[in-house]
């Protein structure tokens, strides 16, 4: 099976930034999503407007550091489109600050978000691909972990993590299950808004305005890698501005 036409692809974090977008591509491309993230609201208007468009969608809310909500997120593709193609995994939090902050609450957050609701997912949906013969796990990184930066430490070894665990789930995956990482740069979305120190906050602020992609590219990417023939395998993917060193 290739293309995205037809395919079942559930989304986490898909109530704004590079999940709604993705959402909205994947959609106008005839596949069937499945929405899931804590913001209700926003994901029954992201629903509705999916819809609106004639486009087949179901959402649930979904906390990613509950494991019973991916398991939840993962069922509700079974019951309204008998199966689950594709798990995009890019629910993430991104509260970053220098070590010497001590802010071990948001570390535990980060690792709760970005590692756990990872593998919370991974639970939820590698039964489903054995038992169909087929499916396609998406994670979404960052590129954050590829050059380390001070104040960005927990959140780049959150998201290495991912990294490490997603290389090893396709080497045990065998030749029926892909398992692909999309490392984002600079996206123009909110995703900084949780960033602790004014300071921090301001120069990531004005680095977004400079040279951020829209979250439309990273949709795009993650559409690519969907859809390749099930016998093609795109493990990891870098899309960043050319303008970020």
């Amino acid at each position: 099976m290739s293309g995205v036409d037809g395919k079942v692809i559930a989304i986490t974090g898909a109530s704004s930034g590079i999940g709604e977008a993705t959402a909205l591509l994947l959609a106008g491309r005839g596949a069937r999503v499945v929405l899931g993230a804590r913001r209700t609201e926003r994901l029954r208007d992201l629903a509705a407007r999916i819809a609106a468009k004639g486009g087949q969608v179901a959402w649930t809310s979904t906390d990613v550091t509950r494991r019973a909500d991916l398991t939840a997120l993962v069922a509700l593709a079974r019951e309204r489109f008998g199966r689950l193609d594709v798990l995009v995994s890019n629910a993430g939090i991104g509260p970053v600050s220098a070590l010497d902050e001590l802010r071990v609450e948001d570390w535990e957050a980060m690792v709760d978000v970005n590692i756990k609701g990872v593998l919370y997912g991974i639970a939820a949906a590698l039964p489903v691909f054995r038992a169909q013969g087929s499916g396609h796990f998406v994670n979404v990184v960052s590129t954050a972990g590829l050059r380390i930066v001070p104040n960005q430490v927990v959140y780049a070894a959150t998201k290495n993590a991912v990294r490490t665990l997603s290389e090893g789930l396709r080497q045990e995956a065998g030749d029926s299950v892909r398992v692909t990482v999309v490392s984002p740069g600079f996206v123009r979305t909110d995703f900084i808004d949780s960033v602790p120190d004014d300071r921090v906050r301001a120069e990531l602020a004005a680095a977004r305005e400079k040279f951020a992609i829209p979250p439309e590219a990273v949709g795009e990417t993650i559409a690519f890698a969907v859809a390749q023939a099930d016998t093609v395998d795109v493990n990891d993917i870098v899309v960043r501005p050319t303008a970020q060193g």
